[in-house]
């Protein structure tokens, strides 16, 4: 195994000398691995691995090489993947994926599993995870649970019939504007209005997935796109700029709150409710994510089922205080608002 991961890094780095930089060793044992593995190999295949170019120029991978790094590639894969496979069964490691803003969830429900853990030595991962990768990152099952936001159905959705969701909070869909009542009379709008008004779209994420749902996937060539934005922060700052004049597509949470007088983000805009009638009712599902079954065939004590119960009651505190897991501090607008937003969520 350490000389096929001896072989990547030649591979990668072009020279034994870079192999040992990455490697920390000392070149002359990596170059004795790869002599050995060269004599070996042109006996066996009747070819070498690798052919020297000459002082300071790097090494040439014959066919045989080449073919043995995939292999050597494909093995050492192999060999991790089953490594945490077993360390995932046995409960020695959870890796749990959350956004910005769902981290003060998992914060709570990590003090409450924190001592259990550390007695037990078991190992807890955690990672910043997109809003957009939220369900992707469980299916390649690069973590085990994952705390987020999605786009659903009220009446259910077949994408999330493979996985056990503990949901938190559900919200619709609304615009904030700087629009006036005349160009956008309230309190409510239809989803058809949005063809004809100028819109502030994400490049990705809920948002996008919203219109690509409503007007299909050429959505921006149906739509008024104002202007397109990396980060909704930015979408913000825009519209209370007065530069643009148009609307933004957020969650109904991220709306209502910008109706408070201590949130600097809706100072100067207007929230506008939006009646579906151009699809599916859609909805933005905040709550915490693991693959169907997989909990099930874990007993009561497994490290991913302590964390779930931890994450079910950390929720039922919030909801018995019926306040944002960002209450308590300065009101942060950015907070709310890039639950949803696919660069800073």
């Amino acid at each position: 195994m350490d000389q096929l991961r001896t072989l990547i890094m030649v591979h990668e780095a072009g020279t034994a000398l870079g192999a040992a930089r990455i490697l920390g060793r000392e070149q002359s044992s990596v170059q004795k691995q790869i002599d050995t593995m060269n004599r070996n190999f042109r006996e066996l295949c009747g070819e070498p691995l690798i052919l020297k170019q000459g002082r300071g120029k790097d090494v040439l991978f014959t066919g045989t090489g080449e073919a043995l790094v995939e292999l050597a590639r494909g093995t050492l894969g192999e060999w991790l993947d089953g490594i945490h496979e077993s360390r995932r069964r046995l409960g020695k490691t959870l890796v749990v994926g959350t956004t910005r803003f769902t981290l003060s969830y998992l914060a709570g429900a990590g003090e409450r599993v924190a001592e259990e853990f550390r007695q037990r030595a078991i190992e807890l991962k955690v990672g910043h995870v997109r809003t957009r990768d939220v369900l992707a990152k469980l299916r390649a099952k690069d973590v085990d649970l994952v705390c987020g936001s999605v786009v659903t159905r009220p009446e259910g959705d077949d994408e999330l019939a493979a996985f056990d969701v503990m949901e938190w909070r559900r919200s619709g869909v609304s615009l904030l504007t700087n629009l006036s009542e005349a160009e956008l009379p309230g309190p409510t709008a239809p989803s058809s209005a949005l063809r004809s008004l100028p819109l502030v779209v994400s490049a990705s994420g809920l948002m996008a997935g919203v219109l690509h749902t409503w007007f299909g996937g050429d959505y921006r060539n149906k739509l008024r796109i104002a202007a397109e934005i990396d980060t909704v922060n930015y979408g913000f700052e825009l519209l209370r700029s007065g530069l643009l004049r148009g609307c933004m597509l957020v969650t109904k949470g991220v709306a209502d709150a910008a109706g408070d007088p201590r949130v600097a983000y809706g100072r100067g805009l207007r929230a506008v409710e939006l009646v579906n009638d151009t699809g599916p009712r859609l909805e933005v599902l905040l709550g915490a994510f693991t693959r169907r079954g997989e909990r099930a065939s874990y007993d009561a004590a497994h490290p991913l089922n302590l964390l779930w119960d931890a994450l079910a009651q950390e929720n039922a505190r919030w909801q018995r205080e019926q306040r944002w897991p960002t209450a308590g501090l300065e009101p942060d607008p950015f907070e709310l608002a890039n639950s949803y937003n696919p660069s800073e969520s």
